[in-house]
Order: structure tokens, then C-alpha cells, then sequence
């Protein structure tokens, strides 16, 4: 069974994500990292009802096979993946199921170097989930100890207010901080740095992280937007490695305004490595179209902000992420950080003294239409006959001024169809168009 995706292991806590497995992969991680000689792994989690228990039974694995924790506490997964690195941890491992709704939860897993886990040694996890067999577990002082370590967080932010150091109190900022991981950082950090900050959705239940708030829903920092006098919206996802922004005027600042902002910012001060950005496919053709006016070249991925990582990496870019608004900024992390990201906006905002709307708003973006299908078989639906002809017919209808994409899920049972066009009318044509011929053929 194959149980890691592009985002590590997800799934309904104790349904498809069971407490045993989460305590399996603790008893493997602590057995691999131990046999070299490395002595302790680093947890963080988020703020849904079952990441307590996910971490206990990580904890406990973890140090039956020989490996000290350190708890992290409630916290974004970005701040896992730079104290790992910082800290000299064997690994380090975030539960959290990011956007996902509260029943959802995820184990999420980073290298030393603090980017995702090799494929390899995943590999060997899934292999010993899936069998019976049991590691034998240390006895005596061999036996591994748990410590709470919520410094860790003070030394994330104070790593992240040195890295870009602004005064903001001339911003007034409202924080949507989807009663998640941001609860314990954006507003520490933002109100430290000077800025005036109005705080929704910071009561976590437990059950409320992502629910009607957050960057999945904006909603009601629009609102709060347009009723107040802000001169920024933040919308953090549950673990906080996402940002949306909104505009004084309600206009959403989604991945590919941030791209393209924050993309020209670093061009124009040859700041920005061979005058290139990466993205994935779902970015809009808005921006493709946008970066070629700015001089500016654009690698594009599978969706994955894994896959978006290992281009800048491999080909030394300095800026790539998604729409979702997970934005990497390689020369600082090694991984999308929403706070971040919030800070680099920031960063150009006060620099160039130009508003938000002022630095994005001549960027044009095609209206786009994303259907999800339920599916059991995401391969056979993709290679369907009828649906490759009608993706090859819409694409030469459109003539360039707009685009179809199908493709497959990397975490659920979904093929996800998308059309960008001049207009609404023509995405929601030519999207049921392909919806139908799936739906009709029941895959």
C-alpha cells in the first residue's frame, strides 16, 4: 500500500491515518536515525483535536527505538523545516493536514537539510508499516527522552525578523489566522515588528482550524477589509505555509500576484537569478503572459510545491511557488513559509512605497474554473479516448487565449479539470464539457 504523497501521509484521523501507523513510523524513524548515530528528532504539530494524539504516538515510537523528541508544540510547518536545519536535528516531522478540513490530519516528514524526506528512506517506512513484523524496541538507558522545547519557536521568530527587518509601524494589518498554526506567530511577530494588527479566527477548538477562514476562505477578511482602513489582509492555512493577501479594496492577492510582485521587485534589482521564476501548471496564463512582458522567464512544474522546490534547487532559482500562495524564497527557507511571505510583501510595499493594488493590479487574470471528479481509477480517466480528443478540441478552440488541464490528484481519489478563458461563460462550457464525458463513463 502506498501511503505518501506529494505532501507525505494524509487522510482521516484513525480512519485512514490510524494513531498505530503514526506510532509505527515513530519506531522507524527512531530505529533508522539511531542506528547512525544521530540522537534526536524534532516534532511540531498543529491545532486540529487529533494532533495531540498523532504526536504522542510519534513521540513514543520514536523513543522506543532509541531517539530523544523535542515538542515543538502548536506551531507552522515552515518553523519544523528551518529548526531542523538550524538545530543539527536527524529529521523532523509535522502533523498536519494544512488546508485540509479538522478531521483530516497528515505526518509530514523533513531531512536534516530541511526539505522533504528522501523517496528512499520513505520507502522504507511504507515497507515497514505494511508488514507485521516489529523492531525491537531499546531497553534501559538506551531508551530515548521526550522534551518540550517551545524556545524553538522564539528561535524561528527572531531568525525570521532578522532576515528582513522592517519597521511597519506604518501598517495597519488585519491576520486571518484560520484558528491554526498561525494563532502562535503571525501576530507575535507582526505587532513586535511595529505593525497595528486586528487578529480573527485565533480561538482554536480543536475543530474550528480552517473552517469558513483561512486562505481556502477569505470571505471574511474581505469583509473585514472593506469595512476597516487596513493597508494589508494576511489569510494563513492551518499549518501557516500558504498566504493570501487582500487588498484595501477586497481584491485577492492570491500565489501568482505575490509571484509576479515580489518576481519584478527582485528583476528590476538584479536580484533575481538568470531573470527566472518557477511555478507549477495550475498558474494562470495571466502571468505567463505578464512575466514575458517584464523580461522574466518562467519554469513550470507538476502542481507540488515539492516539485517547485526541486527545480529551484536543482537550477539555482531564487523565487517559485503555486497559487494556493505557497511561495518559496530560496536564498531564505527551504520551503513555502506564509509569514514569510507576508514579510516580503511587506518588504516591497515599504521599499517602494507603492500600495498593494499599486503593485499587482497590472496583472491580468484569466477567469479560471477548477471542477474536482470523484473517480476510483484517476489513470483510466485521464487516458480516456473521448477525454484527450475534447481536451485537444477546447485547446485549439481557445486559440491561445486560454488553456484546458487535466490531471490527476497527488493526495485524494480526484481528477481535477481546469479551463482559463477570456470569460466565466466560456470556462463553465468547456469544463462540464470534460466533467460529463468522466461522470458518463463512471471511472
Amino acid at each position: 500500500m502506498h501511503r505518501f504523497g506529494t505532501d507525505g501521509i494524509r487522510g482521516k484521523a484513525n480512519q485512514t491515518l490510524k494513531v498505530t501507523v503514526a506510532y509505527k513510523i515513530g519506531c522507524y524513524l527512531g530505529y533508522y536515525f539511531s542506528q547512525q548515530g544521530k540522537d534526536k528528532i524534532l516534532i511540531g504539530k498543529d491545532t486540529r483535536r487529533s494532533s495531540s494524539m498523532l504526536e504522542s504516538a510519534l513521540a513514543a515510537g520514536i523513543v522506543a527505538c532509541g531517539c530523544d523528541v523535542y515538542e515543538l508544540g502548536v506551531c507552522p510547518t515552515p518553523s519544523v523545516a528551518y529548526l531542523v536545519r538550524r538545530d543539527k536535528f536527524a529529521c523532523g516531522v509535522m502533523i498536519s493536514a494544512s488546508h485540509n478540513p479538522y478531521y483530516d490530519n497528515g505526518i509530514k516528514v523533513f531531512s536534516s537539510r530541511g526539505t522533504k524526506l528522501e523517496r528512499e528512506v520513505e520507502e522504507k517506512i511504507e515497507a515497514y508499516i505494511n508488514q507485521d513484523e516489529e523492531l525491537e524496541l531499546c531497553t534501559g538507558d538506551a531508551i530515548g527522552e521526550i522534551y518540550s522545547w517551545s524556545d524553538g519557536l522564539d528561535e524561528y521568530l527572531n531568525w525570521l525578523e532578522d532576515l528582513v527587518p522592517l519597521n511597519l509601524s506604518q501598517f495597519r494589518i488585519a491576520i486571518d489566522a484560520a484558528n491554526g498554526s498561525a494563532t502562535t506567530t503571525a501576530y507575535r511577530l507582526l505587532t513586535r515588528m511595529g505593525a497595528d494588527c486586528t487578529l480573527m479566527n485565533s480561538e482554536p477548538n480543536g475543530l474550528n482550524i480552517n473552517t469558513q477562514c483561512g486562505s481556502t476562505h477569505p470571505e471574511g477578511l474581505v469583509e473585514t477589509m472593506l469595512k476597516g482602513k487596513y493597508d494589508l489582509g494576511l489569510a494563513f492555512d492551518g499549518d501557516a505555509d500558504r498566504l493570501i493577501a487582500v487588498a484595501p479594496d477586497g481584491q485577492l492577492i492570491d500565489g501568482d500576484k505575490i509571484i509576479y510582485c515580489c518576481g519584478k521587485y527582485l528583476n528590476e534589482r538584479n536580484e533575481l537569478t538568470s531573470s527566472t521564476v518557477v511555478t507549477t501548471v495550475m498558474a494562470n496564463l495571466g502571468l505567463f503572459k505578464k512575466l514575458e512582458e517584464e523580461h522574466i522567464e518562467c519554469k513550470v512544474t507538476q502542481v507540488g510545491d515539492k516539485y517547485v522546490y526541486e527545480c529551484m534547487n536543482r537550477e539555482n532559482y531564487d523565487l517559485g511557488g503555486e497559487q494556493s500562495g505557497h511561495i518559496i524564497f530560496k536564498k531564505c527557507a527551504s520551503t513555502g513559509d506564509g509569514l514569510l511571505t507576508a514579510l516580503k510583501l511587506l518588504e516591497v510595499m515599504s521599499n517602494t512605497k507603492k500600495t498593494i493594488n499599486e503593485l499587482t493590479d497590472d496583472l491580468f487574470i484569466y477567469p479560471q474554473l477548477l471542477v474536482n471528479v470523484k473517480v476510483h481509477d484517476k489513470e483510466k480517466a485521464m487516458k480516456d479516448s473521448k477525454v484527450v480528443e475534447a481536451c485537444k478540441r477546447i485547446e485549439e478552440e481557445l486559440h491561445g487565449e486560454g488553456r484546458i488541464l487535466v490531471r490527476p490528484s497527488g493526495t485524494e481519489p480526484l481528477v481535477r479539470v481546469m479551463v482559463e478563458a477570456k470569460t466565466d461563460g466560456l470556462c463553465n462550457k468547456y469544463v462540464y464539457e470534460v466533467v460529463d464525458i468522466i461522470e458518463k463513463n463512471g471511472y
